[in-house]
């Protein structure tokens, strides 16, 4: 993919971009959309673009074509030219048809790509273990495939040219059905290779359930300031820069609380909103440490005025993933920032306010944490031999709730039941 036409950015390897919206003044307001191409600016930034203009359309829906009609890909082709801008991001899912359209609307060796391949990206960009690169590589199969016809020549170049190939990290091809065949055989492969480390992760949580302590999911959008906190709780040394997803694998470490009770922390790739769905399916297996989880911390950034924004984002995406009915900590990050009121919750849901970068109001977190590690409850198998059935009715006693009880040949019982961390304490010895 071609860099740019100027001999400066040429050497520095830095894009000159475009950023296009549209906005309906009903499901998405024009600040809304403004709003949006802010986050879309960010992103672009990450993948390392410099932002030249950006150009929004009122419509009541996109154009079949080119997404947003004749005359305003004419308009976009002159500012392109005039700016010497050589790609072009839509915030948008685009067709593979209507990125063949602009692209023969729009000068030579100007690229489009739009917000779902940007991501993707910077996904590739930023992936750093084994899994996450091979997670990585299979969304981008996953999305890439229906777009070969769109994209034939354009992915027949990738890797062979130089500099900054912002929406091109990831697979290529050089003749159409060929690569169809490898794609499908390489996205299979992928598959089994990630259902292997999947079960190698179910090994490791299974190890953490035994282990007894509460495991406790940092989420939230991206950069509220997750992996920030939890380099300020134990030191864990993960990459925490002001851009978006600069981690994207999940980071687990012991901590302990003021009381002694020991938690584990874990570190989750951050949410934004139209995160593709071929990402979510791809590290479905990443972001189910939060569904995992006993007790679910939401990060939010408190100096962003779209924080209810992103909470929403959060929820829902928690939803999808199954992890409703949790307790949730709502911690809002960067109260050393100005804003311009403080945030708040709904009414029924408990929230602290910290900085994760200076440690300003880290003991309220820490007492909440305690407040809801002494409450919460979990999932629990307990045995108790023929010696110890008595116990059982302290058990009961409890308020648990009894999932299972298996009466055992030897006279033991084998009991499953959601439990507080009390109940854990006193029946720990009969845990399995």
């Amino acid at each position: 993919m071609p860099l740019t036409k100027d001999n400066e950015t040429e050497k520095s390897g830095v894009r000159r971009a475009a950023l296009v919206g549209i906005y309906d003044g009903q499901t998405v307001t024009s600040d809304m959309c403004e709003r949006l191409e802010d986050e879309l600016e960010c992103l672009a930034f990450t993948a390392g673009a410099e932002v030249v203009f950006r150009l929004t359309q009122s419509r009541d829906a996109p154009d079949n074509k080119t997404y947003i009609g004749k005359g305003k890909l004419a308009e976009l082709s002159e500012l392109c030219e005039k700016n010497e801008v050589d790609l072009v991001i839509f915030d948008d899912e685009l067709s593979p048809s209507q990125i063949r359209n602009i692209e023969d609307g729009l000068p030579d060796g100007v690229d489009v790509i739009d917000r779902s391949m940007l991501i993707l990206d910077i996904f590739a960009l930023h992936a750093v273990t084994g899994e996450g690169k091979l997670q990585v590589e299979l969304a981008q199969l996953r999305y890439s495939a229906p777009r070969l016809a769109g994209h034939g020549e354009e992915m027949s170049r990738q890797g062979a040219v130089g500099g900054n190939p912002i929406g091109t990290r990831g697979p290529g091809e050089t003749k159409l059905e060929r690569d169809r065949r490898r794609m499908r055989a390489r996205i299979a492969a992928l598959e089994a290779e990630l259902s292997e480390l999947e079960r190698t992760r179910q090994t490791m949580r299974a190890a953490r359930e035994r282990s007894g302590a509460v495991r406790v999911s940092i989420v939230g959008y991206t950069n509220a300031g997750k992996s920030t906190l939890l380099n300020l709780l134990t030191n864990a040394g993960i990459l925490a820069e002001d851009k978006l997803f600069a981690t994207l694998d999940p980071t687990t470490r012991k901590y302990k609380l003021p009381s002694g009770s020991e938690i584990l922390l874990t570190d989750t790739v951050g949410f934004i909103r139209k995160l593709p769905h071929h990402l979510i399916r791809a590290f479905r297996s990443t972001l189910e440490e939060a569904a995992n989880a006993d007790i679910i911390l939401i990060i939010i950034d408190a100096s962003d005025p779209e924080y209810k924004e992103h909470i929403a984002v959060t929820e829902n995406i928690l939803l999808s993933l199954g992890a409703e009915g949790k307790p949730v900590l709502y911690v809002f990050n960067k109260c050393d920032l100005p804003a311009s009121s403080l945030p708040r919750v709904e009414a029924g849901k408990e929230a602290v306010y910290i900085s994760a970068l200076t440690g300003r109001g880290t003991e309220n977190l820490l007492a909440a944490l305690e407040r809801i590690v002494r409450s919460a409850r979990r999932v629990t198998t307990f045995l108790f031999p023929s010696t110890d059935v008595r116990m059982l009715s302290r058990l009961y006693g409890s308020g648990g709730e009894v999932v299972e009880t298996e009466y055992l040949p030897d006279g033991s019982v084998r009991v499953t039941a959601t439990v507080d961390e009390a109940t854990r304490g006193q029946l720990s010895r009969f845990i399995v």
